[in-house]
């Protein structure tokens, strides 16, 4: 016979312990994550932007320095030159050291290419 008040409840429920955030909380926190990661990359693109902006402005303000260091080294290369010229050739009657060979008076100095 069954007990006085009856038998106790059968638990046929599932008790599935709490298994982490939800899908919408994942997807919010992953575009989240997703909209700073391009933030910071559109940051590093202004900051990259800028540093080349500079290093152009840079190079383009030390041509002149540096064409005017190359125009006097070729001076000073192209007088040690003729200084040699004068020394090697002294013994030989009517030569004109540093007289051009195509009997042009003009001055052309070397060719030079500037890159940037």
């Amino acid at each position: 016979m069954p007990p006085a008040g009856g038998f106790d409840a059968i638990k046929y429920k599932r008790n599935l312990p709490f298994r982490g955030p939800s899908g919408l909380v994942i997807l919010g926190g992953v575009t989240a994550v997703c909209a700073y990661g391009f933030y910071r990359l559109g940051q590093g693109n202004l900051e990259k932007r800028e540093l080349q902006r500079e290093k152009t402005w840079s190079r383009i303000h030390l041509v002149p320095l540096l064409l005017a260091e190359a125009d006097r080294d070729a001076y000073r290369r192209q007088q040690a030159a003729l200084e040699r010229e004068k020394e090697i050739m002294k013994d030989v009657p009517g030569w004109e050291a540093g007289k051009s060979v195509y009997s042009n008076p003009r001055y052309r100095p070397e060719q030079s290419i500037v890159l940037l």
